[in-house]
């Protein structure tokens, strides 16, 4: 079984299936069976099940009587408002906390901006950059006092649209633009000027996701 600890057999799979997004060994679109993967990984459909409902309520798996479970495909359109929206919305949130974050915060937010800094010079482990995207936007996060705004903000692009950022990272855009758009919002944060602060975060996330569009179901060939 897969070697991840203190997760659950549906959490294991779970885990499983977004790797193997990740991966591209699924695409949006591709059906997912339980038989298959009961096979692949050893274990009852049951585990399987739960994991297909858990991944469905993040946006990451459909179902649709006469297709069955499918990996969820967005159109050019749906990108663009998902990451418009999740721009705003977090762009409101951090604005909201900006006298909030302490000098550790910006510390810890200028170390991802510097390791995003130095893959952009050195070209090597340019598959970090996600880990490093995911880790800042933690940090901003974790000064929101609006647990419904947050859970807001992970919606509106979580699901798939995430998950293929994720992926199609690297042609998205290069090592030295992922490191300039994460420090015009750092730089912006720690001037404290708000108007700054939100309309960087907006920006990037506008940004994100006019070059994410690109792989909407209705732009591919």
């Amino acid at each position: 079984m897969i070697g991840i600890k203190k997760l659950t057999y549906s959490e294991q799979v779970a885990e499983y299936i977004k790797r193997l997004i990740l991966e591209g060994e699924l695409s949006p679109g591709d059906q997912v069976k339980e038989v298959v993967l009961s096979k692949t990984l050893g274990i009852s459909r049951a585990p399987i099940r739960e994991a297909m409902q858990m991944l469905s309520r993040e946006g990451l798996i459909c179902f649709e009587p006469q297709k069955g479970k499918y990996v969820a495909a967005l159109t050019a359109k749906q990108i663009e408002d998902s990451y418009f929206t999740g721009g705003v919305l977090e762009a409101a949130a951090v604005t909201q906390a900006i006298s909030l974050y302490s000098d550790e915060d910006l510390s810890n937010l200028k170390e991802v901006v510097e390791g995003m800094r130095q893959i952009a010079e050195t070209g090597e482990n340019e598959k970090s950059l996600a880990e490093l995207d995911n880790a800042f936007h933690n940090i901003l996060f974790s000064r929101i006092n609006n647990e419904l705004l947050i859970e807001l903000c992970r919606r509106s692009c979580q699901g798939i649209s995430k998950f293929l950022l994720y992926r199609y990272w690297v042609n998205l855009f290069t090592p030295q633009e992922v490191y300039e758009r994460h420090n015009l919002i750092f730089e912006a944060l720690e001037s404290k000027k708000s108007s700054r602060l939100e309309k960087a975060i907006r920006k990037h996330y506008i940004d994100s996701g006019k070059r994410m569009a690109r792989h909407g179901v209705d732009r591919q060939e």
